[in-house]
């Protein structure tokens, strides 16, 4: 695995280690550049080396949740997907390579986040870049109509205290969507493993994690999300389906 540390400042320093008159902004960020080994994919992924939010590193979630999707693409192929959480974007990333996935990129609302993650799609050779959304969760969301059909995620459970904010954010999200005309109940389908599956619903949240936390803080975010209306489904592997409960059929 390549790395390769640095930060934008050093760009324009002087030969006595003095800023140039180049450079217009202040910055202390510095990052740490990572080739990282995605299904039958190599990205060159830039990291913060420290985010007050965590969104500096790829977590091990998801390295799992990309394989997993491999494995049931049929699930996901054709759907308008956004990302909460997306940190570097390496897995909307992934996904938009691999499967030309129609996918949003969002997370906190802060600028560092949105251009590294431009930056990470256009050093992965994707043009024009993603879109984005700032948006911190429980806050209101930018878009009045969402217009994704499927919300993904993973290792996002790490703050408890952000769970009702979450809760709040897919609420909102998976509430809030409008099937579309030719949108019916999700037929049966081969997931790639032999195994005859009936799909998603439309929409859906998707969630990984791989890191751990504690069986009270798992069951206080499940029986948060039941408590607001959503039905939870473990699929196995540490992926969830949770849906509206207004819209099982």
């Amino acid at each position: 695995m390549d790395i390769a540390l640095f930060s934008p400042s050093s760009l324009f320093a002087n030969e006595d280690g003095s800023s140039s008159d180049e450079e217009t902004t202040e910055t202390h960020q510095s990052y740490v550049e990572r080739r990282h080994q995605f299904p039958a994919v190599e990205l060159l992924i830039r990291e913060f080396s420290f985010h007050k939010l965590n969104a500096n590193l790829l977590w091990p979630g998801t390295f799992a949740f990309a394989e997993w999707l491999v494995q049931h693409r049929s699930w996901i192929e054709g759907r308008c997907t956004i990302e909460l959480g997306s940190g570097t974007g390496a897995l909307a990333i992934f996904l938009q390579k691999s499967f030309q996935l129609d996918v949003t990129t969002s997370d906190f609302d802060d600028q560092e986040i949105e251009d590294n993650i431009a930056h990470n799609c256009r050093a992965n050779r994707i043009t024009p870049v993603l879109p984005h959304i700032k948006h911190s969760w429980g806050d209101a969301f930018p878009s009045a109509d969402p217009d994704w059909d499927l919300v993904i995620a993973s290792d996002i459970l790490l703050y408890v205290k952000q769970y009702a904010n979450l809760i709040k954010t897919l609420c909102f999200l998976l509430k809030s969507y409008k099937p579309k005309i030719n949108e019916g109940v999700p037929q049966r389908s081969n997931d790639g493993n032999g195994d005859t599956c009936l799909g998603l619903p439309r929409p859906a949240f998707l969630m990984s994690w791989r890191r751990r936390i504690g069986k009270e803080d798992e069951s206080l975010f499940f029986t948060g999300c039941e408590n607001a209306g959503l039905e939870v489904q473990h699929l196995g592997s540490r992926v969830y389906c949770i849906q509206s409960r207004e819209t099982i059929v």
